[in-house]
C-alpha cells in the first residue's frame, strides 16, 4: 500500500512577486529556481527533508494555500474524492515530471494530489 504523505505545498498569489517578498522577509525563505509555468518558483525553505514549496500566479479566481498528497493516480484519486461528495476543482493534467490536480472536499476546504512521472 502507498504512502499517501504530503508531498508539495504552494502559495497561489494574484502578485507572487509580493508574496514572495513578504516570506522572504518573515521567514528568510528564498527562491531557489524556477518552475514549469511563467511567475511560478521553487522556493528554499532553508529545511532540509520537508516537502517542496512554491509561490506562483493563482490558477483560478483567489489566490490560495494548498498542500498536495502523494497518490498513484491522480484522476482516479479525483474521481474518488467526488464519489465520497467532494468536488473536482482544478482536473487532472501533467507538468514535466509529475501530475497533480486539486479537489474540495464536501466543506470546501481544496487539497491537491499529484503522482511521479
Amino acid at each position: 500500500m502507498m504512502s499517501h504523505s504530503v508531498v508539495h505545498t504552494e502559495i497561489r498569489s494574484q502578485d507572487p512577486d509580493a508574496t514572495r517578498k513578504f516570506f522572504a522577509d518573515l521567514f528568510g525563505w528564498k527562491v531557489a529556481s524556477e518552475g514549469a509555468f511563467p511567475g511560478y518558483t521553487f522556493i528554499d525553505t532553508g529545511a532540509e527533508g520537508g516537502p517542496y514549496v512554491a509561490i506562483g500566479p493563482r490558477q483560478g479566481a483567489e489566490d490560495e494555500v494548498l498542500f498536495f498528497v502523494a497518490v498513484e493516480d491522480v484522476a482516479a484519486t479525483l474521481k474518488k474524492a467526488e464519489d465520497l461528495g467532494g468536488k473536482i476543482i482544478q482536473p487532472a493534467q501533467r507538468v514535466p515530471g509529475t501530475s497533480f490536480g486539486v479537489f474540495a472536499d464536501v466543506h470546501g476546504h481544496k487539497v491537491g494530489v499529484a503522482a511521479n512521472g
